[in-house]
């Protein structure tokens, strides 16, 4: 069993940046793919990032460029720096892990999620 905590949201105005940290337990992160999804109010949840387990990264489209995923082995958490931050990217965040799960959301562990709210 993983157990995912995510931290690091809060209040933002529009093109400042925030680190989401996501601490994992019951397993190594090198042995899972470690995404990160988002959910705006009334839309469904939708990929931002992924860092797999073979350390190749991807992003969605609407982020490359601005958001940044890197991992701490030693701390066993994955980050999620985000830059140039924009009322649209403003949404529930998740950490997920999982052995397969690139951009789909079929990821076996979620965390309990953390607000970002991006203000104009």
């Amino acid at each position: 069993q993983v157990q995912l905590v995510e931290s690091g949201g809060g209040l933002v105005q529009a093109g400042g940046s925030l680190r989401l940290s996501c601490a994992a337990s019951g397993r190594t992160i090198s042995m899972l793919d470690m995404a990160w999804f988002r959910q705006a109010p009334g839309k469904e949840r939708e990929f931002v990032g992924v860092f797999g387990r073979s350390a190749t990264i991807d992003y969605a489209d609407s982020v490359k460029g601005r958001f940044t995923i890197s991992r701490s082995y030693a701390r066993n958490t994955v980050y999620l720096q985000m830059n140039s931050l924009k009322p649209e990217d403003t949404a529930v965040y998740y950490c997920a892990a999982g052995l397969v799960g690139g951009r789909t959301d079929n990821y076996d562990y979620w965390g309990q999620g953390t607000q970002v709210t991006v203000s104009s």
